[in-house]
This record gives C-alpha cells, sequence and structure tokens, in this order.
C-alpha cells in the first residue's frame, strides 16, 4: 500500500484501468437520502413503535443525531481518501493493522449481506399484498437476482435507478405527512400521544430501546464512502451529499413518525409487519381506499427496492477496493472488460445473500426466535455501530494527516460525542439480545475464509517474488 494521496482534479479522472468518475454531487445526495430513506422506515417502524410508545419519534430524532454525526467523521475521511473500501481503508489508514482493516471489511460485508436480506424479505412480505404468492422465499431470491443483473449492467445505471425510485419512495412518506395534516385539520388529534411511553419505568429506557431499532432506518449512508472512486469531485461533492442527505432524511422521518402516532397509535403500529400501510388503511383521506392501499404498497415496495439497490452496489465494490489493497484474494479487483463492473465480487454476494436467506428462512420455521426480518436488521445495526465508532477513533487518530485545502474538517467535540453514542448502543443491542452475536460471529466466518486464502497465496507467492 502505497500513503501518497492524490490532490489533483487530473488525477481524479477516469482512465481505461479503474472505475469511471460518472457520479455527479447531485446524484450522490439522491443516492444517499434514497438508501436512508428507504432501510427502515418502511420496514421497522412498527417496531420502534411498539418498543417506545406515542412519543416514537423521539427516538428517530435521537437515532438521526447519532448517525449525522458518525457522518461528519465519514464525510471528512472521504474527502481525504476518495476511494472505494470505505471503512476499511480509513481504519488501515490510521492503525496500521492488516487484520483490523480485514475485520472491518468482513463485518461491513455481513452487514450489507445481513441488510440486504432483511430488506429483500421485506420486500417479499409488501408484494404479497398485491398478488398472494405461495412462497416468499423464491419472491425474495428472484427481487436479489434482478438488482444483481441491474447492478452488473453499470454503475452510472444504478445510481440513476435508484435517484428514480428516491423521488418514488419519497412521495409515499409526503402521502403518510399529508395524511396526517388532513387528520388533525378534520378531526383534531391527541397530541397527547406524542408523550406517551410504553413503559412504567424511566422512560429513557424506552427511547434507548427505540434508538437501537431507529438506527436500522438510519443505516446505509456509510454505503456512499465506496463510490468514492466513482464520483466527480468528491472532496466538494461528498460533505454536501452526504450531511444534507441524513439532514433530509431525518426531518422526513421525525414528520412520518409524528403523522403515523397521531393518526393510528402506537399499539396498532406495533403489531404490524407494515406498519405504514396502517396508516393509509385508516382511510382519512377521500380517495377509494382500494387504489390508495395498492398505490402505497407499490410505492413501499419500490422504497425497499431503492435501498437493496444500493447494498448490492456497495457489496462488490468493497471487495474491490480491498483486493486493490491485497488485503482479500485478487481475483475480486477484476473487472468486466466492457460494462466495468466488478462481476467477480458482484456474483460472490449475491451467493452469499441467497444462501443466507435459505437458511435464515429455515432456521426461523424451526422455531428460530425473531423473525427473520427483524434478525437481520439487528445483526446488521451490531455490526454497523462497531464500525462506525472504528470510524470516528479513525478520523481523530488521523487528524493532520493526508490534509489539503480541500479537505472537510469534523468539529472534533461532536465526534466524541459520535464515539461514546455508538459505543453505548453497540452495548445496549449485544445486552438486550445476545443472539445477534452468534449470527454475527457466523457471517463474519464467510469472511474469514478469504482471509486465510489470501495469507496463503501471498505466503506462497513469496518465494517467487524473492
Amino acid at each position: 500500500m502505497t500513503d501518497t494521496v492524490p490532490d489533483s482534479r487530473a488525477a481524479e479522472a477516469s482512465d481505461d484501468k479503474g472505475l469511471t468518475r460518472s457520479i455527479t454531487g447531485r446524484l450522490l445526495f439522491f443516492y444517499v437520502l434514497g438508501d436512508v430513506l428507504g432501510s427502515g422506515i418502511y420496514v421497522l417502524i412498527g417496531a420502534v413503535a411498539g418498543e417506545v410508545g406515542g412519543a416514537f419519534w423521539i427516538a428517530f430524532a435521537a437515532g438521526v443525531s447519532v448517525a449525522a454525526i458518525t457522518g461528519l467523521a465519514y464525510a471528512e475521511l472521504a474527502t481525504k481518501y476518495p476511494r472505494a473500501a470505505g471503512a476499511a481503508l480509513y481504519v488501515h489508514r490510521a492503525f496500521g493493522n492488516r487484520a483490523l482493516a480485514f475485520l472491518v471489511t468482513v463485518c461491513f460485508l455481513s452487514a450489507s449481506f445481513a441488510a440486504a436480506g432483511s430488506l429483500s424479505v421485506g420486500f417479499a412480505a409488501y408484494f404479497s399484498e398485491l398478488w398472494d404468492l405461495p412462497s416468499t422465499l423464491l419472491v425474495a431470491l428472484l427481487f436479489l437476482l434482478l438488482l444483481t443483473i441491474i447492478n452488473f449492467i453499470g454503475i452510472t445505471e444504478s445510481v440513476v435507478v435508484n435517484m428514480v425510485m428516491t423521488f418514488v419512495e419519497v412521495a409515499g412518506l409526503v402521502i403518510v405527512v399529508l395524511i396526517g395534516v388532513w387528520y388533525v385539520a378534520k378531526n383534531g388529534a391527541d397530541f397527547g400521544r406524542l408523550v406517551e411511553f410504553e413503559t412504567t419505568s424511566f422512560p429513557i429506557f424506552a427511547i434507548i430501546a427505540g434508538v437501537a431499532l431507529a438506527f436500522f432506518a438510519m443505516t446505509g449512508f456509510e454505503n456512499v464512502a465506496n463510490v468514492a472512486e466513482e464520483t466527480v469531485d468528491p472532496h466538494r461533492a461528498f460533505p454536501r451529499a452526504l450531511i444534507g442527505g441524513m439532514i433530509a432524511a431525518g426531518v422526513i422521518y421525525v414528520l412520518v413518525a409524528i403523522s403515523a402516532s397521531l393518526v393510528v397509535g402506537s399499539g396498532k403500529l406495533g403489531s404490524s409487519d407494515a406498519a405504514l400501510l396502517e396508516v393509509v388503511k385508516a382511510d382519512v383521506i377521500p380517495v377509494p381506499l382500494g387504489l390508495m392501499t395498492t398505490l402505497f404498497t407499490v410505492i413501499a415496495c419500490i422504497a425497499i427496492t431503492n435501498t437493496t439497490l444500493v447494498a448490492v452496489v456497495t457489496q462488490p465494490r468493497i471487495l474491490y477496493g480491498m483486493a486493490n489493497e491485497d488485503v482479500v484474494p485478487g481475483v475480486f479487483a477484476k473487472l468486466h472488460p466492457s460494462r466495468r463492473s466488478p462481476w467477480v465480487g458482484l456474483v460472490f454476494s449475491a451467493v452469499v445473500v441467497a444462501t443466507l436467506l435459505v437458511v435464515g428462512t429455515l432456521v426461523v420455521e424451526l422455531g428460530g426466535g425473531l423473525d427473520l426480518v427483524t434478525r437481520l436488521a439487528t445483526v446488521t445495526v451490531v455490526l454497523l455501530l462497531l464500525i462506525y465508532f472504528l470510524v470516528i477513533a479513525a478520523a481523530l487518530k488521523l487528524t493532520g494527516d493526508d490534509e489539503s485545502d480541500r479537505t472537510f474538517h469534523a468539529p472534533r467535540v461532536l465526534l466524541g460525542i459520535g464515539l461514546v453514542g455508538n459505543l453505548l448502543l453497540l452495548g445496549y443491542v449485544v445486552v438486550d439480545d445476545p443472539t445477534s452475536v452468534v449470527w454475527c460471529a457466523g457471517l463474519v466466518a464467510i469472511g474469514g475464509v478469504l482471509f486465510v486464502v489470501e495469507r496463503v497465496r501471498s505466503r506462497s507467492a513469496q518465494p517467487a517474488a524473492d
């Protein structure tokens, strides 16, 4: 690995040997917004409401705050090292430990695999509202295959599709907010619901529990770091797109949570697998209920598709970046000669997620505790909180290194708060659900195989090099 970081725009230009720089700042903003918005508000808002009560909007607000602080660290590091590999590259630069960098890579991949699996099952569940199919697993697998093909076609096409779907999913959330406004204007509302908690003990514990779940709704922003190598002028585009997208998503989340709480209430939301659909089914606005239900279900499917597409885009690019850093086998650095897509990593990622879906479905059918969507969401949060902690630590460690007049600087006080916040949330989730650690270990073990293969290959190649 070299420590030289190109600082000229000429060095950032596309060439025939690397990934193509074709993502503009505007596309990147919608990439962030679409990834964050679709990853939880349609899937887990009911679980958050059931955990906290009518005041669950506070959990979303707190989760947004912690995630936004973490985003500041990503924005700073992405302007220093605008390359694929993201968190793993940052940690390696900060601590110089290849094993730790590889652990971050595996954790990030595992989190992305788990998130893609959770969202695929969520898509199948919403899809069943439109067509009653005998197997949700089959729908989830076909859904994953379709997104893999879109990704193979190319990153620009994938991001453009992402932007279009972002407009659609935002429209769905606007519908929920408008229903809330109409409900308040027509019937009045019990605003006391917004300060109700399910627990009779200290409300802070209910909020922490809700934040742990709501955090899944804010995950996804970290994926943007892995397309840095394909972004036009990343030093300028990254901070604006990343932080702007997260703030916009956070405001929408809070408004949607308040609207859902006022119209339906936390009890009904918490007992539904499609909580936002319950708001539409309340039949508040003068539109045929059947039409609204179908329209919103389609929008929810598009929203989930949007987030899952970003995960599918991210996975092979993590492998591509770390292969170029000699941390994983070099085969993952192969690009398709015409499409310039990291096709080996793409196929590998699709196989892993498909296997996860099949195995997870069997475990649930055999009585394996939580439903597959919630289980994989929890696994995602555990792995990402660990990564977020290490990324903020890396940003603090690299203060003053590889900086230029174009580097974004995050406030150190906020980074310190984010460091503590991520660690406390991680501890809570692990203590509250120890089984999640077992699932995390199983996913990380997949990466252990890649680590061993690369180490053996490197050692066998060393005598020939000497």
